[in-house]
């Protein structure tokens, strides 16, 4: 018990004021408060469940500076993204029927999730606790975290016009996606010397 709290209460915390609970407050301004939340229960999970799995073993796939450039890239495309969407929404609103809010809700959290705090802090969690107690907690922590972020979204959504909200949106995955894309480049770079000493 005191470990399912804990994993809780930490990721709860650290997802306070965190990028990915921007982004829910940004997705709960366009899409009902349930399909986000759902979204984000869905991507949670699945993220968590790769944290809990890299938690339990001794090396990762990736390197941070690799998630974190992939992550600041795909910010960049949601970005271009929102801002096509008003195009679409003008000249062929028809099309976006063919979209469904809640793919785009669990794919954006789902990445933007990627190489995040929270989930790097489940890692840590795993590493010494038991995995499903750590996946479950972890994975509520943040889905009442985010909770609050879409309550805030949804309040206003209903106060801003939507054109505003989508303007706001795209500003806010390009400040993220170019912050992680040089974040992860610089890192990469960084590492890139060594890897050379080591093949000479």
């Amino acid at each position: 018990m005191d470990e399912f709290l804990l994993s809780l209460g930490l990721i709860f915390v650290a997802e306070l004021g965190d990028k990915t609970q921007l982004v829910a407050l940004t997705l709960a301004t366009r899409f009902r408060a349930g399909v986000v939340l759902a979204g984000i229960f869905v991507a949670t999970l699945l993220v968590h469940l790769l944290s809990v799995g890299l938690g339990g073993m001794t090396g990762t796939f990736l390197s941070r500076g690799w998630i974190e450039l992939l992550s600041g890239l795909a910010f960049v495309g949601f970005g271009l993204w929102t801002i096509r969407g008003d195009e679409l929404d003008e000249k062929q609103g028809a099309r976006q029927s063919l979209t469904s809010p809640f793919l785009i809700v669990t794919v954006t959290f789902f990445l933007a999730e990627l190489g995040d705090k929270t989930m790097l802090g489940t890692v840590t969690l795993a590493a010494s606790y038991s995995l499903l107690v750590v996946w479950i907690g972890s994975t509520l922590g943040m889905v009442l975290s985010d909770g609050l972020a879409i309550w805030v979204g949804q309040a206003l959504g209903k106060k801003l016009p939507e054109r505003a909200i989508k303007i706001g949106a795209a500003v806010i995955f390009f400040a993220f996606g170019f912050y992680y894309a040089m974040k992860g480049a610089n890192e990469i770079w960084q590492i890139l010397p060594g890897l050379k000493a080591l093949r000479g």
